[in-house]
């Protein structure tokens, strides 16, 4: 069983950056291909990130694909996205989940974390 915690988000101007982090515990962490979502309100959940259990691949949504990065410590057990030049339209609330085989679709993600809000204000 691995469990999630995510942490960073909060409120921030349009234009600016924030970093999430989020620490994962309970797994052999480099097994797992890890993932961003999001989830706006009145919204489904949708796929952001991703990126492969040692780190050398990754993989972005369109509309965040040149202002995302995700990266990840396979010694500290954590998973990170740098989200820059944000937008009102990516205010969500945002999951790090882990997944046994690499893939950008949410139902096949295995563990979640219980999520943080990112909110960027005009």
């Amino acid at each position: 069983q691995v469990q999630l915690v995510e942490s960073g988000g909060g409120l921030v101007q349009a234009g600016g950056s924030v970093r999430l982090s989020c620490a994962a515990s309970g797994g052999t962490f480099r097994n797992y291909a890890m993932g961003w979502f999001r989830q706006a309100q009145g919204k489904e959940r949708e796929f952001v990130a991703a990126i492969t259990g040692s780190g050398g691949g990754t993989y972005y949504a369109d509309a965040v694909e040149g202002r995302f990065t995700i990266s990840r410590d396979n010694a500290k057990n954590t998973v990170s996205l740098h989200m820059n030049d944000l937008k009102p339209e990516d205010t969500a609330v945002y999951y790090c989940a882990a997944s046994f085989k690499w893939t950008v679709v949410t139902d096949a993600y295995d563990y979640w974390g219980q999520g943080t809000q990112v909110t960027v204000s005009p």
